[in-house]
């Protein structure tokens, strides 16, 4: 319980330390201004309501301080269950030339299609079994991760990117998780391709087109989502720790956007918004 409870703090303590500078942004520092806007797109601004465009405008001061947020909740959550975590971890090792041939042959006929105009379906097993068939002269290889953790002897590194990332990141994921298994005597135990949660709700719902290209996202085992990486690296309950504090979190601030930027005073909050991937309401189960 006392584990629980540290990682439950160090999330509000993340969380509300990103949206506190979001606010910051959008009231004082980088407010959407009606009449800068009309200047510059006079034909949307003719056409759209201003709301809109100040909608938008939040989201994308919201969005891309996110990305390292993540990152930071999972290295806060890694840490009560795991001898060490670390974000941005270095992985040195050597691999074989003709695997790192084979890496950029099996990528390159993921992202081009053939000749009918299919394009070939990924499969992590088959792929990783050919490519460390490759021999040859050892090269030298640094894999910079997302996250890494040890625990119980074990050396774990993961790629973890947004709920729905693009094509490119994915596919410079991909290349890293098999350099590091193709890495003679190599370092890790495991690695892992991870989103930190499902838009889609299960696992098998999930259906962003992007890193379909190089994952199978259903069946591939390198492939972690949302409950399924976070109680690997926190342990059990720690993904239902995560949408508890997120929805409480959600109710104050929810409140403070609807009023102080978006100027309404008449407004109904729905609390709960996020749910577990097996359709339940944490918050309801404590």
């Amino acid at each position: 319980m006392e584990t629980q409870k540290k990682i439950s703090v160090a999330i509000a303590e993340i969380i509300t330390a990103m949206m506190e500078r979001v606010m910051e942004n959008v009231l004082e520092k980088d407010p959407f201004i009606p009449e800068e806007h009309k200047a510059k797109k006079p034909l949307y601004a003719a056409l759209v309501p201003d709301e809109i465009f100040k909608g938008s405008h939040f989201e994308r001061r919201f969005t891309t301080p996110f990305g390292k947020v993540w990152e930071r909740l999972a290295k806060v959550a890694a840490e009560t269950a795991t001898e060490k975590s670390e974000m941005g971890y270095s992985i040195r090792g050597s691999v074989p030339v003709e695997r790192l041939r084979r890496i950029q042959e099996v990528l390159n006929r993921l992202e081009h299609t053939e000749k009918r105009g299919q394009r070939i379906t990924p499969n992590w097993e088959e792929e990783l079994k050919y490519i460390l068939e490759g021999d040859g002269e050892l090269i030298p290889v640094t894999v910079v991760c997302d996250i890494y953790i040890e625990k119980a002897e074990h050396k774990y590194a993961f790629e973890l990117k947004a709920p729905l990332p693009n094509s490119d990141q994915t596919k410079v994921s991909k290349e890293k998780l098999l350099k590091l298994y193709s890495m003679v005597e190599t370092p890790i135990t495991d690695a892992f391709y991870a989103l930190p949660y499902n838009p889609y709700g299960k696992k098998e719902n999930y259906n962003w087109s992007f890193p379909a290209r190089w994952f199978d996202m259903k069946q591939d085992k390198v492939v972690l989502i949302g409950d399924e990486f976070w109680d690997f690296i926190g342990g059990k309950g720690t993904y239902q720790l995560f949408i508890t504090e997120l929805n409480k979190l959600g109710i104050d601030y929810r409140k403070r956007i609807y009023k102080e930027y978006l100027g309404f005073d008449n407004y109904e909050i729905e609390e709960n918004i996020l749910i577990t991937q097996n359709g339940t309401n944490p918050t309801t189960n404590n």
